[in-house]
């Protein structure tokens, strides 16, 4: 078996009540993705999916456990070795697109690929190439107010793929869509891990985003388990 391309190893994720006690969110967690798979996770508000997406993105630090990243343990990297890794092999898609308000969608999609090290240039090619492959030329130099909440998605999409990761990961990515725009982001997200051999974590509540996915679990009790067959 090829080696994963993601992999957690007995996450532990605890955090400090109000009243200073332990609550343990995430209780020895194992996970693997290959390349090319995607992976859909489910569960109940509150079960820790953002918690454990933002621990393999390395947004945040297990409290016990390792991730790795194509092999590469991230337990004993510094913040700044972490931000690299992140901004090389790991692409973010949000419930809420976090856009920054006083740019534009080109200008946004952008700054990744310049943080990167590319220059002005490039990163501007990349990032209107990017726009137009998710149906966006028109919109290059409009700001976020300026777009519809799909159009926004869209480019957070886009910006997520600047720098080419290996990893796409999106928590709840059409949670705060309608229906139909619902459906363009999940045929968009589909079209580009197959067009771009990406694999995909998804965290989401929609049973027709999981089951385009080629495996869907299931976070309950701090623990992660296959979803039921239905």
């Amino acid at each position: 078996m090829s080696e994963p391309i993601l992999e957690a190893c007995g996450l532990v994720k605890t955090f400090i009540g109000g009243d200073g006690s332990e609550i343990r969110v995430l209780r020895g967690v194992d996970f693997r993705l290959d390349a090319g798979e995607a992976v859909a996770i489910m569960g109940a508000s509150g079960a820790g999916k953002s918690t454990m997406l933002h621990l393999l993105g390395a947004l945040d630090r297990p409290t016990a456990g390792a991730v790795l990243v194509r092999g590469r343990d991230l337990s004993g990297l510094d913040d700044e070795a972490l931000a690299v890794v992140r901004n090389r092999h790991i692409g973010f898609v949000f419930q809420f697109h976090h856009l920054l308000r006083e740019f534009s969608a080109l200008e946004n999609v952008m700054m990744p690929a310049l943080l990167g090290g590319a220059t002005f240039p490039e990163a501007r090619r990349r990032a209107a190439a990017l726009l137009d492959d998710v149906g966006l030329t028109p919109r290059l130099h409009h700001k976020p107010r300026q777009l519809s909440g799909g159009e926004q998605q869209r480019v957070a999409v886009a910006r997520a793929l600047v720098n080419e990761p290996s990893v796409l990961l999106a928590d709840e990515p059409s949670g705060n869509l309608d229906s139909e725009s619902s459906v363009r982001l999940h045929d968009l997200l589909f079209r580009l891990r197959q067009e771009r051999g990406l694999s995909m974590v998804i965290v989401t509540h929609s049973a027709e985003l999981a089951q385009r996915a080629d495996r869907v679990l299931v976070l309950a009790g701090g623990g992660l388990q296959p979803a039921a067959r239905g």
